[in-house]
């Protein structure tokens, strides 16, 4: 025996990371809806993707509905998404550009600051603490 180690396959641990990140983003909104429709309904509310409902915190749409113009209502789609990618350890992105207006405008991110090539990168830091500002209005979804 030489005492090496047998060459490892990746294969088995990639498919058990993507089985774990498949139960985490259950919670994910899968249809999102408008603000204007959020804040038409009574019991704000989409369906995740595990097929529970997740309710939107009318406090938190009052907040959106009072800072954010009336036309960014029709086109701002709830839960704004921050995604990660396992290649970026401390960074996530936004591909939605109405939630970067719509964040400028709330003075969470610089009106300097624009889409470069679908994304706009954030610090990890940055996306968690928008989404704790804003519970229910914004989620995180793991690549």
């Amino acid at each position: 025996m030489s005492g090496r180690l047998p060459d490892s396959d990746d294969s088995g641990l990639m498919s058990w990371m993507r089985l774990e990140i498949g139960k985490i983003n259950k919670e994910i909104v899968a249809e999102r809806k408008h603000l204007s429709q959020l804040l038409g309904e009574e019991i704000p509310s989409s369906k995740t993707k595990g097929g529970k409902e997740h309710l939107f915190d009318k406090e938190i749409l009052g907040l959106l509905e009072e800072g954010l113009p009336e036309e960014l209502h029709g086109r701002l789609r709830l839960p704004i998404l921050f995604f990660l990618d396992n290649r970026v350890e401390d960074s996530c992105f936004l591909n939605d550009e109405n939630a970067v207006k719509a964040l400028q405008i709330m003075g969470e991110l610089s009106r300097s600051r624009s889409l470069n090539k679908g994304r706009l990168w954030v610090g990890k830091s940055i996306g968690y603490s928008i989404m704790r500002k804003y519970p229910t209005a914004v989620q995180i979804v793991m690549g």
